[in-house]
């Protein structure tokens, strides 16, 4: 546990309508021509029109491209690759998910260096130089402006992960403003994602270290505080800066101690059935968390410590099920469906879906227990 590798994105900006300074920001970084990667529903609500405007004022031309799709497809990538080559773009900016962030890294990586995409895939296989990147979320979840980590669905529907650290960002740009008008339902789902994030760096088999702990403990504590009025109907401002910033320090956690089975067995929802991640990670936690119990009963039991100090445990058991006891209440009253059947699985899916989380083997190796094929698909039964 003592020695480890730490990195992240090295500038990061916390403020209040800060995206307003997304134009100075790509002078300071010396570049005139920049591309918005984004998506439709971010365009429709009109969150773009201030950014966009800022960009256009500060002198940078700027290609506003809106084509994202969740859970984005290799055609998706390549689309906006084109699209920035064509433009002639030296600056690329994600502004949105993670789905709008993992397009932007991808293109940056893929527009300043000659490489296929479908050559990347795994740890450590891209090649630089890429083209300068800014992201901006407007979700508390994802923190992919702050990880290395790009998530492409292959044309087989399978989750494939590009890991690099070239993909950090030059500069992470955090306005709350932008996350202010989330439908609950999102903010509750990229909240209960974010909040994984934690949980599972902290619970890691494998580069557990003391960083990524201080990170994943404080960003818990934020987030566990401060969901609740993020997702009723007049979230304060403290809350929603409160879950972006938690949903970061998250991020830059499991960046480093990489998350385990909650996303191996989240992600064949999102590729065959189009679950959004955060929502996928919420129905497959809880039961994860009591099926890691035994294994990971320490570290859930410091978690259950950070996150309710006024309570005391008798011991590391009592507190670890009260820690699963709390997440599982979280989940519960948070505003989107609770089953698999509600968003369309039937009982002949569990076979392919526990297939499909099997081949996630670079996230399964990090689980506090080993995952079996069996365990998986019992988890989805009951989840069902």
């Amino acid at each position: 546990m003592f020695d480890f590798t730490f990195e992240t994105t090295p500038r990061v900006i916390c403020e209040f309508d800060g995206a307003l300074k997304l134009g100075a920001l790509c002078s300071e970084l010396g570049t005139k021509r920049a591309i918005l990667i984004t998506d439709p529903g971010l365009q429709k609500v009109g969150l773009i029109d201030a950014p966009f405007d800022a960009l256009k004022q500060a002198g940078i031309e700027t290609l506003l491209w809106t084509r994202v799709e969740a859970d984005p497809p290799e055609s998706t990538i390549l689309d906006a690759v084109k699209g920035a080559t064509d433009f002639n773009a030296d600056i690329i900016i994600g502004l949105g998910g993670g789905s709008s962030m993992d397009t932007a890294k991808l293109v940056a990586l893929l527009c300043g260096h000659d490489q296929k995409l479908s050559d990347i895939y795994g740890i450590g296989l891209a090649k630089g130089p890429r083209l300068p990147l800014i992201q901006v979320p407007t979700t508390a979840g994802t923190g992919s402006e702050v990880t290395p980590i790009s998530i492409v669905t292959t044309p087989t529907q399978e989750k494939k992960g590009v890991v690099s650290s070239l993909l950090y960002p030059d500069i992470a740009l955090l306005d709350a403003k932008l996350t202010m008008g989330l439908p609950a339902s999102i903010t509750a789902m990229t909240g209960i994602d974010a909040m994984v994030h934690a949980i599972e760096a902290y619970t890691t088999k494998y580069k557990k270290n003391a960083l990524s702990d201080g990170l994943a403990i404080r960003a818990l504590q934020l987030m566990t505080t401060n969901i609740d009025d993020a997702v009723s109907t007049t979230p304060s401002q403290a809350s929603r800066e409160a879950m972006l910033q938690g949903s970061m320090m998250a991020g830059m956690a499991f960046a480093n101690a990489p998350v385990a089975a909650v996303h191996a067995l989240a992600y064949p929802l999102g590729g065959h059935f189009h679950v959004p991640h955060g929502h996928s990670n919420a129905l497959v936690l809880i039961e994860v968390l009591k099926f890691n119990r035994d294994a990971a009963r320490n570290q859930y039991a410091e978690l259950a410590r950070a996150v309710l100090p006024a309570e005391r445990f008798a011991d590391d058991k009592v507190a670890c099920d009260r820690f699963i006891d709390f997440m599982t209440d979280m989940v519960q009253r948070m505003p989107f469906a609770k089953t698999l059947r509600e968003v369309g699985v039937s009982e002949s899916d569990l076979d392919m879906l526990a297939t499909d989380a099997m081949k996630v083997e670079r996230l399964l190796i990090n689980n506090p227990r080993e995952m079996t094929f069996a365990a998986a698909r019992d988890i989805y039964a009951t989840v069902l």
